[in-house]
């Protein structure tokens, strides 16, 4: 067996996006709604009707939730995990008993079987209660040892791990490293195989869970087979990216700090150390190299979680809203009947209802498994988690000074304790957790262009030869010549078209706007990859602002669907066409000022004013203050070794 390298691994540009490129799916088996949308074909008939679930999924669904919202009001103090950052032993050991660990499990090893719908209202609801506990049930099935080993795992590994999983064990999973964040391809954490086992040696930052967890998904680098060689001593491994199954208390595992964060104040997240960890091969989830293809497909409908509880949020802001702008009042009236104020309101309750829509619509194609969601969950988290920071935002001014104030105060005072500031602290990292909008920005856009890249890639790429690029040439020509003229006309122009949705409010000129601006969108996509052509992977700004814009196109057409489908139920269908039409008003406006950013930004003027900062051209700018940071390093040492701190693990009882 090889020592463990100490050296980082060092990879160009170039290098970090063949890696990543390397892991995304390939093909697309499946037809994806938001993938036609950003091609500028409005496949209305790809989500409507709504699609249902089975009424064996409702029935178990709604008892579980039954249950599970008795214990959230009896057994879940809130004010107390924020007091303390620490979730009880006895709330785990409640939600053990009830089944929440094993919610997406199937039955026949001890969970629930609920389907992706219940899950993610079940997630909604714990949320609400209280948002660490949300994500400590998030990131145990979401993301940790349960959804790999359903997708990827052998059947040896789900008998294994999966009855742990489903009613005593809470799982992590373990990427990120100190200096290692969405460029996995510089992963530093190693698995060499040595005989039966893989031995671990790295450093794991932000392990969501980790300080608590009793197995984890663990992604480290197996050293690739030297020449001649075909690696693993002789048993055929590739090396690469890999994740494994890892005992929590395994020899060699330290957890070396529990982070505190800005909200979510009772996460149990720190720093893991590896040193010499002993790991069976029959713990590695899927083949060497695998691991981050495993990761991205495992966050397919794992990024669902995310969206889920930003509802939650979004329906607990317009409880709140409504019942504090009602009673407070303001020259002579309550103040949600000021204008100001009441826009405020309109937009939480649209907002909410929308989100809900993005979320339940993704769900439900998750479950039936018809369709590719890959980019409908990543537009949900992406929305879902900018939206939901939106709303609470609005929440706390609405508020005002109470807005600010802790729950705390407000009851040492003799005020109801509404944790409003807490809400929008816990809902801060959503647009971080499980990819960056920045980085969703990228991922979304990457899977939108995939038909251009796929017929005319190789005309943009340096590396090809001139018979590859005539090749590529010839297939876009023909590409292009059908796609084009598609985008000219459609049925947007056409005054009758989406006529079942006038029901009291007309929703139909809403999705006439989706079907148009989804060719503008696509218009405007090609318009920049001929304008950029490989620089177009540098234009962040821009790719940002057209995924924005199918976002909000998605958002606008899942409204749309889930007013009909309550309309045709009878639940609300008055109320939630209103809604849908308020959402779809507010979004219009969003989405034209998207559009006329496209072409007329600071982009370019941004990157000259970055570049003269970094060159410390403005250092005079920043006289005049005192910087309160403490002394250290900006990124901690990960070097690989044994630890010299203290275990600072606790499972719960």
């Amino acid at each position: 067996m090889s020592a463990p390298t100490t050296k980082k691994p060092t990879v160009t540009e170039r290098e970090a996006r063949q890696v990543a490129e390397a892991a995304r799916e390939q093909d697309w088996r499946k037809p994806s709604f938001a993938k036609e949308l950003f091609l500028g074909r409005f496949r209305l008939d790809l989500i409507h009707p709504h699609p249902l679930p089975a009424d064996e999924d409702v029935q178990r669904g709604e008892e579980f939730l039954a249950r599970l919202h008795e214990f959230c009001e009896t057994k879940i103090d809130s004010a107390l995990i924020e007091r303390e950052a620490r979730i009880p032993d006895e709330v785990i050991a409640g939600l053990k008993e009830i089944g929440a660990l094993g919610m997406k499990i199937d039955t026949k090893y001890g969970g629930l079987g609920l389907t992706q719908v219940y899950y993610n209202r079940a997630l909604s609801l714990v949320g609400s209660a209280n948002p660490a506990v949300g994500a400590l049930l998030s990131a145990h099935q979401s993301i940790g040892v349960p959804q790999p080993l359903k997708i990827f795992g052998t059947q040896e590994q789900k008998d294994a791990f999966l009855p742990r999983c489903a009613r005593t064990d809470i799982s992590a999973f373990l990427l990120t490293e100190p200096d290692v964040g969405s460029d996995p391809a510089r992963l530093a954490t190693t698995a060499v195989r040595d005989g039966d086992d893989y031995v671990l040696d790295g450093v794991k930052l932000w392990t969501t869970n980790g300080v608590v967890a009793d197995l984890l998904v663990v992604m480290a680098r197996v050293p690739k087979p030297e020449d001649g060689k075909d690696g693993k001593d002789g048993n055929g491994g590739k090396g690469g990216i890999t994740a494994f199954v890892v005992e929590a208390d395994a020899p060699g595992v330290t957890v070396e700090n529990r982070n505190a964060f800005m909200g979510l104040r009772g996460i149990e997240n720190g720093v893991t150390r590896f040193h010499q960890v002993r790991v069976p091969a029959a713990n590695r989830i899927g083949a060497e190299g695998a691991g981050l293809k495993i990761a991205l497909t495992t966050l397919n409908t794992g990024r669902l979680s995310l969206p889920a509880m930003c509802v939650g949020a979004g329906k607990w802001c317009l409880k709140i809203a409504r019942e504090w702008s009602a009673v407070r009042e303001q020259w002579g009236k309550p103040v949600a009947l000021h204008e100001a104020v009441g826009s405020k309101i309109s937009f939480i309750a649209a907002t909410t209802f929308a989100l809900e829509a993005v979320v339940d619509l993704s769900s439900q194609m998750a479950d039936e498994n018809r369709n590719d969601i890959r980019i409908e969950a990543a537009l949900a988290k992406l929305y879902g988690s900018e939206m939901a920071c939106l709303m609470a935002d609005e929440l706390v001014q609405i508020r005002g000074g109470r807005g600010f104030e802790t729950a705390e105060s407000l009851a040492a005072r003799g005020e109801r304790a509404v944790p409003a500031e807490q809400l929008l602290r816990d809902l801060r990292i959503n647009r971080i957790f499980e990819g960056s909008t920045e980085i969703m920005h990228l991922l979304i856009a990457r899977e939108a262009v995939d038909a251009h890249l796929s017929v005319a890639g190789d005309l943009i790429d340096p590396d090809k030869s001139l018979q590859d690029k005539a090749r590529a040439g010839a297939n876009a020509g023909v590409f292009y010549a059908k796609w084009l003229p598609k985008l000219v006309a459609g049925p947007g122009q056409l005054p009758t078209s989406y006529g079942d949705f006038k029901h009291g409010a007309d929703l139909a000129p809403h999705l006439r706007y989706v079907e148009r601006h989804a060719r503008k969108l696509a218009r405007s996509t090609f318009y920049a990859m001929s304008r950029w052509q490989g620089r177009m992977e540098t234009k962040q700004g821009f790719l940002g602002r057209v995924v924005d814009i199918g976002a909000e196109l998605f958002a606008m057409s899942a409204a749309c669907v889930r007013a009909e489908l309550l309309r045709r139920q009878g639940d609300h269908g008055r109320e939630a066409y209103l809604l849908a039409d308020a959402f779809c008003r507010q979004a219009r406006i969003r989405v034209d000022e998207l559009f006329n950013r496209l072409w007329s930004n600071t982009d370019d003027l941004d990157r000259k004013v970055v570049k003269a900062v970094l060159g410390g051209s403005f250092a005079w700018l920043e006289q005049g203050i005192v910087d309160p940071s403490g002394e250290g390093p900006w990124i901690a040492d990960a070097t690989p070794g044994p630890s010299r701190r203290d275990n600072v693990r606790r499972p719960f009882k």
